[in-house]
């Protein structure tokens, strides 16, 4: 077991290395740059979008709302990488990764741009004729299908990545560390598969119900899990505020730190990104697949609301986890994988006694949120490759597998996804560079 860990962090430390990095910062960086700064230029149109398609009806080939899709997506994205992912950034690469996780939500608001625009321009049809979106049908609506290959190896790893592997693992260590462990119940294998199995079931009663009930339940518990989480630690700011310049002082300075040489240098910056990747998930892929089921037939509109996504979680939920943890400073001396147990520790000292609580509170409603996410995209994958009839099969399987992430170690979880997403993001990124002329001839107009 331990062979095959060490193969797999392996592999995924490389490839979510310098080749993850150049795909999703150098190739945001160049729609940024083309796109004449569009995240900052056209910041008010995607408000203006966002208001607009509050009263719009939309058209009929999509199942969703342009607003629940923007939810939806929000909701696989604003998840346990917000707080676990944010932690495991401190412990592996200092208070610098903040500032370069803060430098891929501006770039990946572009890329999101272009990623939501081409959701509804390029849609496709799946084997019983149903309209569909997502990057497979992107790519394989806009080249052609001598491009299938590569359309079904972005969906053999969307497949694996959107999995909820992390999400169910962490929730499992929330309540171990929480509530189990002061308890006196020990934390074993047998404890986290009953854990495991709870939260099965109580996912598989929403997401066996489809994209509607989905998409429904994310438009209503996003806005109050990110609002009641900006009181949490806008409490927490306020009893500590002698202490707040000093944190963003050491964010911006540790994150230009070359008195430790540029290989420090370079990663911390990798660090940022990488998780970066997995928290906003622009130029991934997995948005193009919700915002793809949007009713909206107006692509710069859906390419405006979708670009919002990565300032909500990126910008706005990660820097409100990091502020915690590096105020409380419990993040320098961990060892190992850590991610939620630094977060927990941190906000039971900022808030003794209620703190770790309020903090799994939040965990719950974020886990869950993407969870819920995470299977309609699966099932737009199982759909593209197999058809329609093993939906249902792939449906169980989906929730026999966060029973089994609930007991396996983190460390496997993290280079997991972290790996899959990387797969995903270089045929999302060639799609979305190639065919960004199509998108800026359309915004030209």
């Amino acid at each position: 077991m331990n062979n095959l860990t060490d193969i797999i962090a392996a592999i995924s430390d490389f490839v979510c290395g310098y080749p993850l990095f150049l795909t999703l910062i150098g190739g945001g960086l160049f729609l940024f740059i083309r796109s004449r700064a569009i995240s900052l230029r056209m910041l008010g149109s995607s408000v203006r979008a966002l208001r607009d398609s509050m009263n719009s009806k939309g058209g009929d080939s999509g199942q969703i709302t342009s607003i629940q899709a923007l939810m939806s997506s929000v909701a696989s994205t604003v998840g346990m990488g917000n707080i676990a992912g944010v932690a495991i950034a401190l412990v592996v690469g200092g208070p610098g990764a903040i500032f370069w996780m803060w430098v891929s939500a501006l770039v990946g608001m572009s890329t999101k741009f272009f990623e939501g625009t081409l959701s509804i321009m390029y849609k496709g049809k799946d084997r019983e004729g149903q309209t569909q979106g997502g990057m497979m049908y992107i790519i394989t609506s806009a080249f052609g299908e001598k491009w299938r290959p590569m359309a079904q190896f972005f969906t053999v790893a969307a497949l694996v990545g959107t999995l909820a592997v992390m999400q169910s693992n962490q929730l499992v260590e929330s309540i171990t560390t929480v509530i189990t462990s002061p308890l006196g119940i020990p934390d074993t294998w047998m404890l986290r598969t009953g854990l495991g199995i709870a939260i099965a079931a109580s996912v598989g009663a929403v997401v066996l119900g489809g994209i509607e009930r989905i998409s429904v339940i994310a438009s209503r518990i996003v806005p109050v899990m990110v609002c009641s989480y900006f009181v949490v630690v806008a409490v927490i700011l306020v009893l500590n505020i002698k202490d707040v310049p000093a944190v963003f002082a050491s964010i911006v300075s540790n994150a230009f730190n070359f008195k430790a040489g540029l290989g420090a240098f370079m990663g911390v910056a990798l660090t940022g990104a990488r998780r970066a990747a997995y928290v906003n998930e622009a130029g991934v892929g997995t948005a193009s697949m919700m915002h793809g089921a949007s009713s909206n037939t107006e692509p710069l509109r859906e390419g405006f609301i979708a670009m919002l996504a990565p300032a909500i979680d990126s910008g706005l939920v990660c820097t409100l986890t990091s502020l915690p943890i590096l105020l409380a400073g419990n993040y320098a001396d961990a060892e190992g994988v850590k991610g939620l147990t630094i977060a927990l520790g941190a906000f039971g000292k900022l808030l003794p006694g209620i703190g770790q609580y309020l903090l799994m509170i939040m965990v719950f409603c974020f886990a869950f949120s993407t969870m819920f996410s995470y299977s309609y995209y699966g099932q737009k994958c199982s759909n593209f490759l197999f058809g329609s009839e093993y939906i249902k099969v792939y449906n169980w399987f989906y929730i026999v597998s966060l029973v089994i992430a609930a007991v396996i170690p983190l460390g496997v979880a993290v280079s997991i996804m972290d790996l899959a997403f990387a797969l995903m993001a270089f045929p999302t990124m060639f799609t979305l560079i190639r065919l960004s002329p199509k998108v800026l001839a359309l915004l030209k107009k």
